[in-house]
Order: C-alpha cells, then structure tokens, then sequence
C-alpha cells in the first residue's frame, strides 16, 4: 500500500494542478475554507492550541486597537498645542533692531498687506508681578487693542465672564480663569500689578504699582497660558510700562501654520526696517521635537504587542500541524496538493489575524470618539484627575485620528499575520505522507 502511495504523490506537478483545475476547485475554494474553519475550531484533545490562539487574537486586537488609540491621542495632543499656542502667539513674530517699534502701525498695515497674512497684532509685552485676595505670583502682561484682541478666537471665543466690549476704554484687565482662581479673583475685582520698570528718583528706580478691575475672565484650556497670561488695554500698557511711543514686539498670523516658511521672506521685505524675524517653529523647536520623538518611539515600543502576538500564531501553528499530520496524509493520498495544503493553513493563522485586525480597530475608533466620556468615567471612579492638565498642559485627552496612519496600522497587522503562516503553511505541505502514515 505504501508503495501504490509513494507512486500516487510522485506524479508530476503539473499533472496536479490539471487535476485541481479538472475537479471544479481552485485557490481559496470552499473546501479549504471549510476546512481551515474546522482546524479553527476548539476540540477538547486540541484545547492548548486553541488557548495560544485565543492569546493570538488577544495580542493583535489590544496591539491594533492601542497603536490606533496612542497615535490618535499624540495627533490631537500636537494638533491642541498648536493651535492653542499659535491662537495666542503669533506664527511669526518681529522684533525691533537698531531703535524702537514706534511706527508700529505703519509696519503692521504692510505686513497685512503680503499675501497669506492674516492679522498684525503689535503689543506690548512685559512680565510683572500680580496679586490679588489670596496670593501673589508672575505674570506675562500683554497691552492689546480690543479691535486685535476680538480677532484672536483663542480669547474673545472663550471668554467665560464678563466681556471684551469697551476694552480699550476701560481702564480694566483680562485674566485666565487659572489667575483668577489662584489669586481668589472674581470679575470686578482688582488685581495689583507690579513692574520694576517704574519711576526713575534720585534713589534708584521704584517699582511701579497699579490696581486695575478684573473686566473678562477667559478659559483657552491651556493651563500654563491660563494661569500666566493678562492683557490690558494697548495705551494703558504703553503708559504702565514707559513705552509711551512704541511696542514691544508686532505678531504676526497666517492662514497656514505649516506653510509659514514661504511667507518669511514676503514679510521680512514688507517689514522695511531693520528687525528681527522669528516663527513658531524656531520658538518651539525642541518642544515639538520631542513630541514627535515620543511619537515614533511609542509606535516601535507598541508594534512589539502585534509581533508577539504574529509568533504565537506561528507556535500555534507548528503545533496545529504536527497534531494534524496524518489529516493532512490522507488529504494528500485523496489528491489534495502541496499548495493546497498550505493555503489551508495560511488560512487558518490569517484568520486569527483578520479578526484579530478588525475587532482591534472596532475598539480603537469607539474609544477615540468617546475619549471624553471615559475620561470623565475614570475621573468619577477614582476621585481624581486622570489628565492632569498643571502637567500635560490640557484640560482634556484629545483625539484626532488620521486615515492614513489607521490603515498603516492595520495593514502591518495583516502583514504580521500572513507573514507569520508563511513558515508552518510551508512545512505542512511538504510533510511526506508516507512517514505520517507509516505507523498508523
């Protein structure tokens, strides 16, 4: 009988193909399917290679649903930051060289004029002392007009008490709610700022000293600006600070934040004076360096839980097939070929991959569209914050997902796993009936 078997599989390659084409099959028909789904399923004598499977899926729907999630999260962080940032600073900004910006208005108008330039916001800017009912602490006092200052959305969109309406002529202030409530303010309230800056005596220079009402209260959700940041009307800072006849510096924003490099050049040739010119890249280099360092970093670390997962498909596998090697004698003696042996089993571990794959892409994209609600559920059951924002910056976890990073994802998670059936697929179909069947 074994001989009669040797000489059925010694039979040209060809000559079995023909024969697979002959009986109606082909690659991937519903016998291979069907059996690919029998092996899949649990049998009591197989039970501990159904566990590593289960541990297969397990390893790639987690792998795949916390690379969507973490590269979702670090896009809505950078994405947040920037535009936070660069909704209260401008995405260039221009500093005098040589003498003062007292034709602040002129070199303004001019750079609002180049193309691609949306706003040209000249302030004066000055760190100073502030105090209030509960404590003092630093502060960056910003002197703006209310007409600038009811173009920047990052303020006049989220203030959340008092207004901004007759900013310029009140001889009043604007605070973050995190200065408000560190300094125990409420609106009307006064808040005494202090600058070095003062008066010049036959002493020495002396501090100068101010009360001014708290007029608006506003939130951008960036702690850090929240708590440090105050403007005042653009003549009172200029009078407050000494800079009667000039400002600080002038910001400058564009329609595109990426695109500012281009625009470097047109403004310096409209600024028509001697200056410096900074954009928010040179400014916060290192900063969004790192984030995108980080970024990467977190990528590589969180592909190890889908490379582990894509060799236990492989163990599973070896396994399944040393179990099924006289299956799959008898499959080749009845006419099955090498190539459908192996498309059998690379059905199998890719199987254990595609589900894997999509059930991990189901939980990524409902945990990115309800980030918030988990967040507020975890704040409630542990009593505290989980996103701290006096350390991460925001108020809340953000969540911006991306299309192509999603499909890279899961494309190198299918990849993994198809990759991983190569080897046990290969040496099931070239196991040697006529050994598996020897002792049986």
């Amino acid at each position: 009988m074994n001989s009669q078997i040797e000489q059925g599989l010694a039979a040209p390659a060809h000559l079995s193909a023909q024969r697979e084409r002959s009986s109606g099959t082909g690659p991937f028909c519903a016998y291979e399917r069907m059996l690919a789904w029998r092996y899949l399923r649990a049998r009591r004598k197989e039970a501990f290679i159904s566990v590593i499977a289960g541990f297969s899926f397990i390893g790639i729907m987690l792998g795949v649903a916390t690379l969507i999630i973490v590269m979702a999260v670090m896009n809505g962080f950078r994405a947040e930051l920037l535009d936070r940032i660069l909704g209260l600073n401008g995405h260039m900004i221009v500093q005098p060289a040589q003498y003062g910006l007292s034709d602040y208005d002129e070199v303004a108008k001019r750079v609002e004029g180049v193309a691609g330039v949306r706003l040209a916001v000249p302030l004066v800017e000055k760190p100073a002392l502030v105090s209030g009912e509960a404590t003092g602490s630093g502060a960056l006092v910003r002197g703006i007009r209310e007409a600038e200052l009811m173009k920047m959305p990052a303020i006049s969109a989220n203030v959340v008490q008092g207004s901004l309406e007759g900013f310029d002529t009140a001889e009043a202030v604007a605070i973050g709610d995190g200065m408000a409530r560190q300094l125990g303010l409420r609106l009307g309230d006064r808040v005494t700022i202090i600058s070095p800056d003062g008066d010049v005596t036959p002493f020495g220079t002396t501090p100068r000293v101010k009360a001014y009402p708290v007029k608006a209260i506003f939130k951008i959700g960036m702690s850090e600006y929240d708590s440090s940041i105050l403007f005042m009307p653009l003549p009172e800072a200029q009078l407050f600070f000494n800079s009667e006849n000039g400002v600080s510096v002038i910001e400058v924003y564009v329609d595109d934040a990426d695109g500012v490099g281009a625009l470097r050049q047109p403004v310096a040739d409209a600024i028509q004076r001697p200056h410096y010119l900074l954009d928010w890249r040179q400014r916060n280099l290192s900063f969004f360096n790192a984030l995108q360092v980080e970024r990467n970093v977190m990528f590589m670390i969180l592909t190890l839980i889908i490379l582990v997962a894509a060799l236990n498909i492989i163990s599973g596998l070896t396994m399944l097939v040393k179990d099924k090697g006289s299956d799959i004698a008898i499959l080749r003696t009845m006419g099955a070929t090498r190539s459908a042996i192996m498309r059998v089993f690379m059905l199998t571990g890719s199987s254990i991959g595609i589900a894997g794959t999509g059930a991990g892409v189901i939980i990524g994209v409902l945990v990115c569209r309800n980030i918030k609600g988990i967040q507020d559920f975890l704040d409630s059951i542990t009593g505290g914050q989980v996103w701290d924002p006096t350390v991460r910056f925001l108020t809340d976890i953000p969540a911006q997902m991306d299309m192509s990073e999603t499909t890279a994802v899961v494309a190198m998670a299918l990849l993994l796993s198809f990759l991983a059936t190569l080897l046990p697929a290969w040496r099931a179909a070239r196991l040697d009936p006529v050994e598996a069947l020897r002792y049986e």
